[in-house]
């Protein structure tokens, strides 16, 4: 498939997805939401795909925010339905995306930006990131999930703080807050990137794609997160994973996984 604003890189299972409209430090608009959630459903169904690093061209941006052109002149329902689109398509589906996606959130990770970092399954940050949901000063709030993840990841108190003051946070204040894994270097950023991908890809895939799931189904107030975990669980019995992992242990051997 062609991209406009994104381009993918595959190597060895490892599929890293770049937004590419550095004029505009990276900002999401129509087009570009559109092509990464087509790029996420490629390689989700992708069989040799095992891990997804998101990220943003240059040095100066993951993504600073979402293109505020497009909207500016939108009234009730078509913000509205911008933001139900937006959830339904791009951040709600690489959050629930069976393979991992980390976010390499190189420099700015603003509104939109921020979203799509904390929609992925964990956040790995350059020194140089700061990050902020600003949309209260533009008289509106995030609709791309911010008011709901934001307080998961880093509590209620800091998420309002937040939010409120539309003010932004450093790299070492969101890891020690829990907002990001590791900060890093820039130079550092991807091969962090790709060491954390390769230990994930020495485990097994299906078995993944279950912890994914039931991980999501404790933030999910309408699932029952402890059922969800008994039944994926007990769904990884009936893998050739869980054979040949179980077997690989009691034969002291290496696992490799026909799954993965």
């Amino acid at each position: 498939m062609d991209y406009n604003n994104i381009y993918i890189e595959e190597e060895n299972g490892l599929a890293t997805i770049t937004i590419d409209r550095p004029k505009k430090l990276n900002a999401l608009n129509k087009e570009t939401i559109e092509e990464l959630h087509n790029a996420f459903k490629e390689l989700e169904e992708d069989a040799s795909t095992k891990v997804i690093i998101i990220t943003g061209s240059g040095e100066k941006a993951f993504v600073a925010g979402a293109d505020i052109s497009e909207f500016a002149d939108f009234a009730v329902k078509q913000g509205a339905q911008l933001a139900s689109k937006g959830q339904k398509i791009l951040f709600d589906f690489v959050q629930n995306l069976s393979k991992p996606v980390i976010a390499a959130v190189n420099g700015f990770a603003l509104g939109g930006g921020l979203e799509l970092a904390m929609a992925c399954h964990f956040r790995v940050a350059s020194d140089n990131a700061k990050m902020g949901l600003p949309e209260v000063s533009l008289g509106v709030i995030p609709g791309y999930g911010g008011t709901q993840r934001l307080p998961q990841l880093v509590g209620k108190g800091l998420a309002m703080e937040m939010i409120m003051t539309a003010g932004m946070i450093d790299a070492q204040k969101a890891l020690q807050n829990g907002l990001v894994n590791y900060v890093v270097p820039q130079e550092e950023l991807m091969p962090l990137c790709t060491k954390l991908a390769g230990k994930i890809m020495n485990n097994s895939s299906v078995a993944i794609a279950q912890a994914i799931k039931a991980v999501n189904a404790g933030y999910n107030p309408e699932k029952d997160g402890f059922a969800v975990e008994v039944e994926a669980f007990g769904t990884c019995f009936g893998t050739d994973d869980f054979k040949e992992g179980t077997t690989a242990f009691l034969e002291k051997r290496k696992a490799n996984f026909p799954g993965s």
